[in-house]
């Protein structure tokens, strides 16, 4: 195949619709602390940890479950856990048990760690960012949330003990008293903190604590949005504790709607391929409160409400008002709203076509490695457009950009002018890589293309992708090149299809 018409078969996938992704999966890893073996136990957390796998499972997660792991089983169930999260619309990790900060940085304490100095606590616990990690390769969404607010107050010598904070000596803490620090998660993943950084969170005078009362009884409510669901578990926490205890998020969700317990008729849950046709049918209770959430500076909030009036076909439709929104949240700096600024002023849309404006703002939401806003900037620069003279190789550094940040069009793209000879010191391995992660991100793109036309690939980068698919055991046949019945059936099980 001519590098010409390699491109041009790029070009079409570039225009193509947003992403079919496979049947919707939740997955969730739920894990309680209570028996330590050398810091102070817990009461609730084991109950905390039960219930909330059962919560979960209720609405639909596959959930694993674990209690009073120690720091090898926990490493084990995260290895595992991130592996599974390739193939996940959402990853949710819970932990319930002592946490500590130390220098700065949070760490969740196993069992069976013996903790006497700071130098122990980083290598016996887990940290945060480990976490983050094991659900960072989730398709759609990421979330940690951790009833577990506590750091360590007492520098090196550390000691956990049942210290109880101000006014709240009857229900107790969990850990020493001064809360966890902030998180800054990247953009598509929610850290949610029983309590604010500098608080503690309470352990309850009852089976179960606060925090994990209010999340089970929210997150079960169907039809509820996210981010409006963990704003009403504030609210109810609040309440429950007298304001001694007010749980936190960091981070942003991205701009699709997802309803924990699922989307209530009518309603387009997270497998919905246009963000527009998933806020449109948001209740209209649910829009007052975006609206008052937009008001606090929320931005996912802002777009939202921005989607909603971008959709012709509702009675809604105001793309003036969608524009407010989107700039809104662009001068707070969401690179979504950027991007999604970028595009109206491009069409026109509720704005005067403004294309300078546009290319500034595609940039903004791409120096953020906002992914959808370097793969097109890669195609303006590979067309000329917006202004900007046609420069092939610079576009090529763009898509090879966006490919390292998992856009599953940028992957299938960049393997394409790998197998092409276009990209230099680079050979079939790593345009087999790129394939390989396309079906992982969910690129239903890159599965039809390798289902129906494999040959429009070398032979080299089919082994290799065979190679790929061997390496992590969803193949066993030989490596020929030859993409029979065991090489599809291959495919589909690493896109995410089980058979």
């Amino acid at each position: 195949m001519t590098a010409v018409f390699r491109i041009i078969c790029v070009l079409l996938l570039s225009v193509s619709p947003a992403l079919a992704q496979a049947d919707s999966r939740r997955i969730a890893l739920v894990m309680g602390m209570s028996d330590y073996q050398t810091l102070p136990a817990l009461d609730n957390t084991k109950n905390d940890a039960v219930a909330m796998a059962a919560t979960l499972e209720r609405i639909g997660f596959d959930v694993t479950l674990s209690v009073d792991a120690g720091v090898a089983e926990v490493e084990r169930l995260l290895e595992d856990f991130s592996f599974r999260s390739e193939v996940a619309d959402l990853a949710l990790i819970y932990f319930a048990g002592h946490g500590i900060e130390v220098q700065g940085e949070n760490f969740l304490i196993p069992v069976d760690a013996s903790v006497t100095s700071n130098l122990d606590v980083q290598r016996q616990s887990m940290s945060l960012k480990r976490l983050l990690a094991a659900v960072d390769r989730a398709r759609t969404m990421r979330i940690v949330i951790l009833d577990s607010c506590r750091n360590n107050p007492l520098g090196d010598a550390i000691a956990l003990t049942n210290d109880t904070v101000e006014s709240a000596d009857a229900e107790g803490t969990r850990g020493g008293g001064g809360g966890m620090a902030a998180a800054n998660p990247d953009r598509g993943t929610l850290v949610a903190f029983a309590a604010r950084d500098g608080q503690v969170a309470l352990d309850g005078n009852g089976n179960n604590s606060p925090y994990a009362l209010a999340l089970m009884e929210k997150m079960a409510e169907p039809g509820l949005e996210i981010s409006l669901m963990f704003r009403q578990v504030r609210d109810s926490v609040l309440r429950q504790t007298g304001n001694l205890q007010e749980p936190h998020t960091y981070g942003s969700l991205t701009g699709v709607p997802f309803y924990m317990a699922g989307a209530t008729e009518g309603q387009v849950d997270v497998a919905s391929v246009e963000p527009i046709d998933g806020w449109a049918s948001l209740r209209s209770d649910q829009e007052d409160q975006l609206l008052a959430l937009a008001d606090q500076g929320d931005t996912r909030s802002m777009l939202g409400l921005a989607y909603i009036r971008l959709n012709p076909n509702e009675g809604r439709f105001d793309p003036k008002a969608a524009v407010a929104f989107l700039q809104t949240a662009s001068d707070a700096g969401s690179p979504e709203a950027q991007f999604e600024l970028a595009k109206l002023y491009e069409r026109g849309t509720g704005v005067a076509v403004d294309h300078p404006r546009a290319l500034t703002l595609y940039r903004a939401a791409a120096e953020q490695d906002f992914a959808d806003a370097i793969n097109d900037l890669g195609f303006l620069h590979y067309q000329g457009g917006l202004g900007l003279p046609a420069d092939p190789q610079k576009a090529l550094t763009f898509f090879e950009r966006a490919a390292d940040l998992r856009h599953p069009q940028a992957q299938f793209n960049f393997a394409a002018l790998i197998d092409d000879g276009l990209i230099a010191n680079k050979g079939p391995d790593d345009s087999a890589y790129y394939l390989y992660q396309a079906l992982r991100s969910g690129s239903a793109d890159v599965l039809d293309l390798l289902s129906d036309r494999p040959t429009m690939f070398t032979g080299e980068t089919r082994r290799a992708l065979q190679t790929m698919l061997k390496k992590n055991d969803f193949y066993q046949g030989s490596i020929d090149g030859d993409f029979g019945p065991g090489t599809q059936r291959g495919i589909r099980r690493a896109y995410g299809i089980e058979e």
